[in-house]
């Protein structure tokens, strides 16, 4: 019942703060992050209603699949993506949010699969406060790299993403989502009417995600409990 009501709390959290930025709570997708959790509570996560999913990485997926065999699901890879692990990721997810180079994308494209299966939607992750250690391109790249990505027929361009600096109050975030939302304002602007899917927000900071503009937000802890 845990994961139950975490999610009933977080959805209605989702709700309030739509409302207070104008929008519906069915306007922002929210994701259960289920990194490190295994298989078990992602099925009570389902069975509590919950339909997407997603991972840090390729390896943790593959190990835990087979146990989820059947599930009616959309899974997201949020994690930083290694080029030689291209083709299990596009056999393991709908959903990649962490595009951050030209040769990911070609990477990417080369080990799709057959052209009847639907393409990859991607996201350019965003390092919007240029911290060394985490991924993701400048504002100045985004252009040149969603030009090479829409030459690539086996993914679909949908928006960006950023993990922002991480900052005891949630309100100090604030700027790092709006310049974000800005930023795809701009782009849409001068012809990627495509970025329409802003990837920002997690367990504690979700409710100012959203109201600046967040149309999915990625939760690990507020649903499965902290990590061990």
């Amino acid at each position: 019942m845990e994961i139950r009501e975490n999610l009933e709390r977080v959805r209605e959290r989702v709700a309030r703060a739509t409302e207070r930025s104008g929008r519906r709570p069915q306007d922002v997708k929210l994701i259960a992050i289920s990194k490190t959790f295994p298989p078990e509570r992602i099925r009570e996560a389902y069975d509590a209603g919950q339909r997407d999913f997603g991972e840090n990485r390729v390896q943790e997926a593959q190990a835990k699949r087979p146990a989820l065999a059947g599930l009616d699901c959309a899974w997201h890879l949020v994690g930083h993506l290694q080029t030689n692990k291209a083709k299990p990721a596009h056999e393991l997810f709908q959903w990649l949010h962490s595009l951050d180079s030209a040769r990911l994308a070609d990477k990417l494209h080369q080990a799709a699969p057959a052209a009847d299966k639907p393409r990859l939607k991607v996201l350019i992750e965003v390092n919007l406060g240029d911290e060394a250690a985490k991924s993701g391109v400048k504002e100045a790249e985004i252009a040149a790299l969603a030009e090479e990505v829409r030459r690539l027929a086996s993914l679909e361009l949908v928006g960006l993403m950023t993990v922002p600096p991480f900052l005891d109050d949630p309100d100090q975030v604030r700027p790092y989502f709006r310049r974000l939302r800005e930023l795809a304002e701009r782009l849409r602007a001068v012809g990627f009417p495509e970025l329409t899917e802003l990837s920002m927000g997690m367990s504690h900071d979700f409710e100012v995600a959203i109201e600046e503009g967040a149309t999915m937000v990625r939760i690990g802890t507020a649903i499965f409990g902290a990590r061990g």
